[in-house]
């Protein structure tokens, strides 16, 4: 086993961290499911090649019809801090300090502790972040809530396509997720589950309930190797992919003993179909920012058939973050037209069944939990079966109509160079029109654009068509606008945002693709500057 030496700063974080047993609890567990991890990996490899070569589509699979026939079965009860998931603090990177502690002093039932979405994998972002978690459930933040009476912690590591570049184990860089759940679970697990809060994690990007199943058996190995209660971990999986949406009772059966339910989102579930499928003509996407919203009848179908599943099944249904930044000013026109906005799109999950919904700004929070008191009963909706909903696969894969605008175009290359311009500084999130924008969003604004000149769409506005040199006119443009955040990393995001969507093949991820380039890896070599400050808002 090779690790790398500490990050600059970070030496006290990284010998508490990594002491003699932690390592050996590390190797032993990715020793144990390293090829396992590899097999999930090379089987989604092997399902997108068949559809790809079949031109199939995804259905609800035969061989598994006897789980969902089958009415008795339900998902282990959830402990009581996690009956009540109204509103969940969502995209918290954890090395940011201050947000961390503001979020713990929040009036929030939960927090997504993301080392995902939100949160850039540098060796210093995972080292500072597993740390500040590590100091928060054992109490070491002054004039911070204990674990007991703070928002419970929803930990959420990175998705199996991420590798952790600074360990090597038996010759391999660790996974990603197994090197932040190992680290997680040693320090913090028995802790959190004394005081009766955790440990509780999400899962993101799960795809199949082959995936979900070696999640369980990592679950059972851990428990026992801690000397944990058996079902004592409990995790949320997040839906985000188009073949995940026909496998959620399956996904559930397999994480039955330590489910605490599925979350729907909408931005990485979209560009799933792009990954999946957007090669086919059939599943081009209009822009998103037109013609794509929960509204649709594909995400609709899927929050439906989401929330029905979950509730027959006993397990809690959540919906995904409210992206958008109240202005400061309460009595402001703006003020209200942002809340006014939230408001209507959250009211349609609430009336959808959902037990709970994340928010990134704070100011948020109190807001959307009365609407839940106004609108719901108890601590969830578990009553609501959805028994009026049928949803067929057909519904799930039926694009939207509509079309492509420049206004659309020029968006999503913004965010796509802006979110590698994020990730070239250390940042897993950054702030563009009045919202959050993360690998999400990103993920969603790349796929479009490359979608587009696959098919040579024409735009709506003027007849042009969108093709490499128009996107690189466009990326120039976007440029000039951008000026006001010029670095010298953007033109350097600019380059590596024109390499992703003219690519030939889709790559399956932008973090896997930024997680393994060069320029990302080196930019990690910098002389590390506070991570501690405020994020700048940039008012663009």
């Amino acid at each position: 086993m090779e690790l790398s030496p500490p990050p600059s700063g970070l030496e006290a974080e990284h010998e508490t961290l990594f002491t003699t047993d932690s390592l050996l609890f590390l190797r032993e567990l990715i020793s144990t499911f390293d090829e396992e991890v590899d097999e999930v990996l090379r089987l989604r490899v092997s399902r997108k090649a068949h559809l790809d070569l079949s031109g199939d589509l995804p259905s609800f699979q035969e061989s598994t019809r006897h789980i969902r026939r089958d009415a008795a079965w339900r998902v282990r009860p959830v402990p009581p801090r996690l009956q009540r998931r109204h509103v969940d603090i969502g995209d918290l990177a954890p090395c940011d300090t201050q947000r961390f502690i503001k979020a713990l002093l929040s009036p929030a039932q939960g927090i997504q502790v993301d080392f995902d979405d939100g949160n850039c994998p540098t060796y210093h972002n995972q080292i500072k972040g597993i740390h500040n978690v590590f100091k928060v459930v054992h109490n070491q933040f002054p004039n911070v809530p204990p674990i007991s009476q703070a928002p419970v912690l929803m930990l959420r590591p990175r998705a199996w396509n991420m590798v952790e570049h600074n360990m090597m184990v038996e010759g391999k860089e660790a996974p990603g997720p197994l090197f932040d759940f190992g680290l997680l679970m040693f320090h913090c697990g028995k802790t959190l589950f004394e005081n009766q809060s955790g440990p509780f994690f999400y899962l993101s990007k799960v795809e199949s309930l082959m995936e979900a199943r070696l999640w369980n058996k990592i679950f059972v190995w851990t428990q026992q190797k801690l000397g944990l209660p058996p079902g004592c971990i409990k995790a949320t999986v997040l839906i985000e992919n188009v073949l995940a949406a026909f496998e959620m009772e399956e996904i559930l059966y397999e994480l039955r003993d330590h489910s605490a339910g599925l979350n729907c989102g909408i931005w990485d579930y979209s560009a799933s179909f792009v990954n999946k499928f957007g090669h086919r003509q059939a599943f081009l996407l209009p822009d998103r920012s037109k013609y794509v919203n929960m509204e649709k009848r594909f995400l609709r179908s899927y929050m439906d058939l989401l929330v029905q599943t979950c509730h027959r099944r006993g397990a809690l249904a959540t919906g995904g973050m409210a992206a958008l930044l109240l202005p400061q000013d309460p009595l402001s026109e703006s003020h209200r037209r942002v809340l006014d906005t939230v408001t209507r799109l959250k009211m349609l999950e609430i009336k959808a069944g959902v037990d709970g919904f994340m928010v990134y700004d704070l100011s948020l929070i109190e807001p959307m939990q009365k609407l839940f008191k106004l609108h719901t009963e108890g601590d969830n909706q578990l009553i609501q079966l959805r028994n009026d909903v049928t949803v067929s696969p057909d519904d799930l894969l039926s694009m939207p109509s509509g079309g492509v605008t420049l206004y659309g175009l020029k968006y999503n290359i913004a965010v796509g160079v802006l979110f590698i311009n994020a990730w070239l500084s250390g940042s897993g999130h950054f702030f563009y029109r009045g919202q959050v924008e993360d690998s999400a969003t990103a993920e969603i604004s790349r796929s479009q654009v490359w979608q587009w000149i696959r098919h040579q769409t024409q735009m709506e506005d003027d007849s042009r068509v969108v093709s490499r040199r128009l996107v690189t006119d466009l990326t120039n443009e976007v440029m000039m606008e951008l000026s006001a955040l010029c670095h010298s990393r953007l033109h350097t995001a600019a380059d590596m945002f024109l390499e992703v969507v003219l690519k030939r093949d889709f790559p399956e991820f932008i973090t896997t693709y930024l997680n393994l380039d060069h320029t990302f890896l080196r930019s990690q070599n910098r002389q590390v500057e506070d991570q501690d400050t405020d994020m700048p808002r940039p008012k663009l």
